[in-house]
């Protein structure tokens, strides 16, 4: 038997106060008439006897009263009836949280989930339900409610700890915050089928590396009934180094020096510092080619450019060496392969004029590890090879043109390619005609008294977005000494991209079918203005390649997880196959948007038609984080985390204080302890009032109180 306040206990001494009143003897109030006793020698009383209890049976009543009122207010209760019926009442619902994230890819780590999942599966009563979740970016379940419940109660911690065996942790990035949540909805769906909020407990059991994505627990509002109990798990070896893919700034693609850039990552903890990086082969450990030596001290990081390798054909990874841990000492990567593109000049400047449109053209056009551009010049008034119009990739024009050359470009341009014509002076306007299938179109030539500049510019547009920025958008210092005017009213769907300061157009796309003319109203020559002796003029001719698809918008880095978009336009109606890191295919339907299976690292190969692709995936930077998350850290998220062992303690006792409280409330034994007081008290009235009128009755016959 318990009490939930045993200090009432105490009050059972008042049981003193009877014994006391029955051992003091009252003198008698009776008188007796005598003789004068003057005569007689006084003499001591003599004690004839010792004071002793009378009415036995009557002080045991008296004290039985006062022990049952004392018992029944330290409210007594019955431990285990009390966990026996509320076993019977409420049953307790466990869910099991598995982190298999790629950092539990650590030395000892797996078995140790394995083992605490084992023990706390051990626990579970016949009568409790559990369930057993996997998470690393998504969850998934391993063994369900449903499972639990319709598997015989001596063999569901088997089956968890069978498929638990049969599961590694994989890849992903640990989203701790979402499984949380998830383990939490989980026992809300189980309360609303039972109708019952019985004992609900979450252990989670994780290495609980900083890393870890929390952010979603910030506006969670927890359950208040829900009990989080933290597994932490301990690697072998504490410090970690990794390596990661760093990401091109956007003008990479210009630099002349070709180079993958990572990113080397040491744990504040770690206790070494030297490190080499390199080009490893795809099968093996062994560097390919000569390492770099790398010093990173503890808590920082350092970007490392390691160069292509000229006559290397199977660079796919690069390692990091001299860590403890090498789970995430792996970069796999796809160099850029050099696009080489022909584009058609039509114009009549000479190669060596270094004053006409073409001198600075061939000069500006792009020639990076990514894209080589060949630009063949053919003069106006002779015929252009078939040849040449189609494998072109983009064409420009200063000049007029025959009616014939015009009638190929307005082809091309129906069929999706990008035309610059940038007319040297008003005779030009019936090629532009031509170029747009309209007439009635006509230029006029401009000469300002000084000089012109460029003034709104649609930044907006992809054309200009890379000159959106603030450092890069001042286009006032570019002289136009001459200019074209041309009314885009005429030209339906035409579109401004830039004015000059004067209000005329200074730049205009105009759609045809499904490509486009660009319409540059001002040579970039020194005769019509300085805009091929600027800064802004290599930049803006690079813009022109990438908007008319020189540059491809096919990203070749993902992450694990991340959803991999396929080309729309490559092989359409025709069925896509990739193929693993591990070999396995995969072949998804014709029309598919993209993949989503990419859950391990290494290099995929996208196949649709014709059209291949060669993409990395790498394992998140956010699991190479692997210092312990501060002890508190869940609780800032309203979570009830993790404990120190006072704490733990007073939690304890506060759990057994509500148990207990529920229990007595539940078998409320003071009131059968007040109700025997109430008839103890029935019973020594009616014992007191009958040994009063037996004395008095005696005392009438002549007798005494003794």
């Amino acid at each position: 038997m318990s009490f939930l306040a045993p200090f009432f206990l105490i009050g059972a001494l008042a049981v003193a106060g009877p014994v006391l009143f029955h051992l003091i003897r009252r003198t008698t109030r009776d008188r007796t008439v005598f003789s004068s006793v003057m005569f007689l020698p006084p003499t001591r009383p003599r004690l004839t006897h010792r004071s002793r209890l009378e009415h036995i049976l009557l002080l045991l009543l008296r004290c039985l009263a006062l022990g049952l009122l004392a018992l029944g207010f330290a409210r007594p209760f019955f431990r285990r009836a009390a966990s026996a019926a509320g076993a019977a009442a409420e049953e307790r619902r466990v869910v099991v949280l598995v982190d298999v994230s790629a950092s539990m890819r650590r030395s000892g780590l797996w078995d140790q989930a394995r083992e605490r999942a084992a023990a706390v599966l051990g626990s579970v009563a016949p009568g409790d339900e559990a369930s057993v979740f996997l998470f690393g970016s998504k969850m998934t379940p391993l063994v369900s409610f449903e499972e639990w419940r319709s598997t015989p109660a001596g063999a569901r911690a088997a089956l968890a700890a069978q498929r638990l065996a049969a599961t590694a942790p994989g890849w992903e990035e640990d989203h701790l915050g979402d499984a949380l949540i998830g383990a939490s909805e989980a026992l809300a769906d189980t309360d609303v089928e039972k109708k019952a909020a019985g004992p609900r407990e979450i252990f989670l059991i994780s290495d609980f590396i900083a890393g870890s994505r929390r952010d979603s627990l910030q506006a969670y509002d927890w359950p208040k009934n829900i009990v989080l109990k933290l597994e932490t798990l301990k690697a072998r070896n504490p410090t970690n180094a990794g390596l990661q893919l760093v990401a091109d700034a956007p003008d990479a693609d210009r630099l002349t020096s070709p180079a993958m850039r990572v990113r080397v990552s040491n744990a504040g903890n770690s206790t070494r510092e030297q490190f080499r990086v390199g080009w490893a082969r795809p099968a093996g450990d062994d560097f390919l080619g000569a390492a770099m030596d790398v010093y990173v001290p503890p808590g920082q990081s350092r970007v490392v450019a390691v160069p292509l390798l000229a006559k290397a054909t199977d660079m796919e990874r690069i390692i990091l060496r001299g860590d403890d841990e090498d789970f995430d000492n792996t970069v796999y990567v796809v160099p850029p392969e050099k696009q080489r593109w022909k584009v058609l000049y039509l114009g009549a400047d000479a190669a060596d004029d270094a004053r006409a449109p073409l001198f600075f053209l061939r000069r500006a056009l792009p020639d990076n590890p990514h894209l080589a551009v060949e630009l063949v010049a053919r003069a106006p008034s002779g015929s252009v090879p078939a040849a040449e119009l189609q494998e072109a990739r983009m064409f420009f024009s200063t000049d007029s043109l025959p009616p014939e050359t015009i009638a190929a470009l307005r082809g091309r341009m129906l069929a999706g390619k990008t035309v610059l014509f940038a007319p040297k002076s008003a005779r030009e306007a019936s090629t532009l005609a031509g170029l747009l299938g309209i007439s009635g179109l006509a230029l006029e030539d401009v000469r300002p008294a000084d000089y012109a500049m460029f003034g709104d510019i649609d930044f907006r547009h992809p054309l200009f977005a890379p000159f959106a920025d603030p450092h890069y958008s001042d286009f006032t210092k570019i002289h136009i000494w001459r200019y074209r005017r041309l009314n885009p009213g005429l030209v339906p769907a035409a579109r401004v991209l830039a004015r000059f300061d004067s209000g005329d157009p200074a730049l205009v796309e105009m759609p045809v079918g499904q490509g486009r003319l660009l319409v540059l109203l001002t040579g970039w020559n020194p005769e019509d203005s300085q805009l091929a002796v600027s800064s802004k003029f290599v930049p803006l001719i690079y813009s022109m390649i990438e908007l008319a698809g020189g540059s491809s918008d096919e990203a070749s880095q993902y992450y694990v997880g991340d959803f991999i978009p396929l080309n729309s336009g490559a092989g359409a109606g025709e069925s896509t196959t990739i193929r693993r890191p591990d070999g396995t295919t995969i072949t998804l339907p014709a029309g598919a948007a993209g993949f989503g299976g990419a859950l391990q690292p290494g290099v995929y190969l996208i196949s649709t038609g014709q059209h291949a692709l060669r993409v990395g995936v790498n394992l998140s930077a956010a699991e190479s984080r692997t210092e312990a998350l501060p002890p508190d850290e869940l609780e800032r998220y309203g979570a009830p985390g993790p404990r120190s062992p006072p704490d733990a303690k007073r939690a304890a006792e506060r759990e057994a204080l509500v148990q207990g409280t529920e229990a007595e409330s539940r078998q409320k034994l003071w009131r059968w302890l007040l109700g025997a007081t109430l008839a103890v008290l029935l019973a020594e009235s009616a014992l007191a009032g009958w040994s009063t009128r037996r004395n008095s009755a005696a005392v009438a016959q002549g007798g005494s109180l003794s």
